[in-house]
Order: C-alpha cells, then sequence, then structure tokens
C-alpha cells in the first residue's frame, strides 16, 4: 500500500512541483487566515467579510475560461511561472501597506481582485500542467497525493497563522506568503519538459472558448459533475468566508480560535485526500463524489447547532474530509474524461464552478448573516449541498453509461 500511495514520486517534475505546493500553500493559507481576521477586526462586518470574498474570487468565474484557453493554446508550464510570480507580488505589497499601517478595507478590495484575477489564469494552467507531469496511470494517485501536500500544509498554515497574527500583526503572515512564492516558482524553472509547438492556424481566442463550451455540454459526465461543483461552490464554500464570524461570536474567541478551526478543516481534507491516493484506479468514482457531497453538506448543518468549541473542531475535520473527496474525486473524473485539447478548458470550468461561484455566494451570505445570523445561513447551504448529492446520485447510472466509451478508446476500461 505505501509504494502505491507514493507511486507518483518517482516522476521527477512532479516531485519538484509537490515540494513547491507544499511550502507556497502553507503561506498561502497564512494570508488567507490573517486576511480573514484583518477584515473583521478592522471592521466587524460579516458583509464586508463577503465583499472581499466576491471581489478576490469572481475574477476566476469572469476570466476562467480565458485563463483556460490560454493554457490549452500555449505551454500552461510558462502561464504557471508567470501566474505565480505576480501572486507574490500581490502578497508582498499587502504585506507592506499592513506593516506600514496604511492598510483600509477598499486595498484589500482591490488586492483581492488583482489575486483573483492572477488565479483566473493560474489555477487551469495547474491543473493542465499535473497531467504533463505523470503517466497517465498515475494521473488519479498524483490528482490524490498533491491534495494530500497542499492540504498538510494547510494544517499547518492556519495554525501558524493564529499564532504569528496574535505575536506579531497579519501583515508578518502576508510576507510570509510573499517568500514562500519563491519556492514554487523555483520548483517550476527546475523542470524539464519538452518545448510545446504551437499549433499552425491556431483559431482565434473567441472560437477556442465557443468550442470547449460546446464541447462540456455535449459531454455529459463532465457537464453533471461541473453542475455539481457549481452547486456546492455557490451554496457550500462561503461557509469559510463566514468563519470568523464563528470563531469570533459564537465561540467568544480570536485569531488563535480561527487558525485552529481552518486548521481542522485542513486536517479532514488530508485525511480525504490520502483515502483517495491509496485508490488504485478510478473505479467508482462516481458514488464517492455522491458520498462525499452528502458527508459536506450534512456536516455543515450540524456545525451550524455546535456551541462547544471541540465539537465543532471534530465536525469541521469531517466536513473537511467531504469537501477534499469531492474536490478530488471531480478533479480525476475531468481529467480523465476530458479530450488532451479540451483539457485546459475544461478545467478552467472545474475553477469556475467550484472557486468561481463562490463569490456569488459569499457575497449573499455575508449579507444574509447580518441579517439573520452565520449559523442558519451556513445551514441553509449545507441543505442545498445534500439535496444535490441526492439529484446527482440518480442521475449516475445515466453518466456511467455515457463515460464508458470514452473510458474504453483510452484502455481505462474494458
Amino acid at each position: 500500500m505505501v509504494s502505491s500511495l507514493w507511486r507518483s514520486l518517482r516522476h521527477r517534475n512532479y516531485r519538484l512541483y509537490l515540494t513547491g505546493q507544499l511550502v507556497s500553500v502553507c503561506g498561502t493559507w497564512m494570508q488567507q487566515v490573517a486576511l480573514s481576521w484583518l477584515v473583521y477586526r478592522l471592521t466587524g462586518s460579516a458583509t464586508l467579510l463577503g465583499v472581499v470574498g466576491f471581489a478576490s474570487q469572481v475574477p476566476i468565474f469572469a476570466l476562467g475560461a480565458v485563463g483556460g484557453a490560454i493554457s490549452d493554446r500555449h505551454s500552461c508550464h510558462r502561464v504557471a511561472v508567470w501566474t505565480q510570480c505576480a501572486a507574490l507580488v500581490q502578497a508582498l505589497v499587502l504585506s507592506l501597506l499592513t506593516l506600514m499601517g496604511w492598510i483600509h478595507p477598499l486595498h484589500i478590495i482591490v488586492l483581492g481582485v488583482a489575486l483573483g484575477t492572477v488565479y483566473a489564469f493560474d489555477l487551469p494552467a495547474r491543473q493542465a500542467l499535473v497531467h504533463q507531469l505523470v503517466d497517465a496511470d498515475d494521473l488519479a494517485n498524483a490528482v490524490a497525493l498533491n491534495s494530500s501536500m497542499i492540504n498538510a500544509a494547510r494544517i499547518v498554515g492556519p495554525a501558524l497563522a493564529g499564532l504569528v497574527v496574535a505575536k506579531f500583526g497579519e501583515g508578518v503572515c502576508f510576507m510570509i506568503n510573499a517568500v514562500s512564492y519563491v519556492a514554487v516558482i523555483a520548483a517550476l524553472l527546475a523542470m524539464k519538459l519538452p518545448e510545446r509547438r504551437e499549433p499552425a492556424g491556431a483559431i482565434s481566442l473567441g472560437r477556442s472558448l465557443l468550442e470547449g463550451g460546446r464541447y462540456t455540454l455535449a459531454t455529459t459526465p463532465i457537464r453533471d459533475v461541473l453542475i455539481l461543483l457549481g452547486v456546492v461552490g455557490f451554496m457550500g464554500m462561503p461557509y469559510m468566508t463566514l468563519m470568523p464570524v464563528f470563531a469570533g461570536q459564537i465561540h467568544k474567541s480570536g485569531a488563535d480560535a480561527l487558525g485552529l478551526m481552518f486548521g481542522a478543516v485542513g486536517l479532514g481534507a488530508l485525511i480525504g485526500a490520502l483515502f483517495l491516493a491509496q485508490r488504485k484506479n478510478i473505479a467508482g468514482l462516481g458514488r464517492i463524489i455522491v458520498i462525499a457531497t452528502w458527508g459536506f453538506g450534512i456536516g455543515l448543518v450540524v456545525f451550524t447547532v455546535s456551541r462547544l468549541f471541540w465539537l465543532s473542531l471534530l465536525l469541521l475535520v469531517g466536513v473537511g474530509c467531504g469537501w477534499m473527496v469531492l474536490i478530488a474525486a471531480s478533479n480525476t473524473a475531468l481529467q480523465t474524461l476530458a479530450d488532451n485539447d479540451m483539457r485546459g478548458r475544461v478545467m478552467s470550468l472545474f475553477s469556475m464552478m467550484l472557486i468561481g461561484m463562490a463569490p456569488f455566494g459569499s457575497l449573499l451570505a455575508g449579507w444574509a448573516a447580518d441579517q439573520v445570523g452565520a449559523p442558519l445561513v451556513v445551514a441553509i447551504g449545507g441543505g442545498f449541498c445534500a439535496v444535490a448529492g441526492m439529484i446527482f446520485a440518480r442521475q449516475l447510472p445515466r453518466l456511467r453509461e455515457a463515460a464508458r466509451p470514452i473510458l474504453a478508446a483510452r484502455g481505462i476500461v474494458h
């Protein structure tokens, strides 16, 4: 089992990628926790938390398809290098403004839009890049192992953020994140990949986007997985935006408690990713997606009624596990089903549905939380996710039949 769990690490390029990701994502989570607490400390407003979440994620929805098309037309490796450099600059500016005492909610919103724009191009590029770093047989393991390492960092990052914010302030967290980008940039530059040749007579960007949309709509399993992710992104993911409200109002604590809550989600996500990493094939992914969606939605509902901090942490472990299994299993399914020349565009839609829909949910959830309270808002979102999982479960037999010819043509099933 051990060799099966780590089999993707036999590829040098993937080892480099994973190492860089481990360091960088730790810094990214430090920044996210510190930023959430900074906004809540400055304003005390759940609505503004929603606005900041909207500003940082809506560019992924607006530009994600363009980012995917660019990754299909050009080198996704080169795109990833440039986007990581841009993210470093954003973190550096945010850090300097905070350390100088000049930070204002408007600065946070503008810088959030800038980072969201970077991610619109970065996410599909990195998703498509993973497919180039391993053999096809190792793809599912690579996706799950990548998720495992990211979530190991996600446990450490928020916990460190809580300590650093309490002792040194949010600006130091932002600076640590800026430095962490150096690791992933160095790893990307050290990779040895074949030079990609630009296709002769490449079609226009607009036509490329249109082709990607038609392909997705025509491929039923891909379309239905993306719709499910869109519901989860819109209704379920805003709970992350409202986490400072639960830490501050429900549990009467500060940034240290917020860090532990984010870390609990990360621990659950790590458990879920390791579960998927030890699987040797993609059989049963549809059923796993259904169970994970139910677990995520029901876990959120139960979390909202807990007033004991230790119980809330335990429930967040379950929420994180369901969330990660859903994402990683869906990622593997989409990458396996998508044609090579469509993978960047399909993975951009993956980012748009899961992350790009979240800002609309965050904006609505932030406003609603100020009206009726964060627990009720999160509970309603979790209920919608559970129902979406039930509807997807009813479609599974039809989706399996539609996927079988695609997988058989690639020699994955017989």
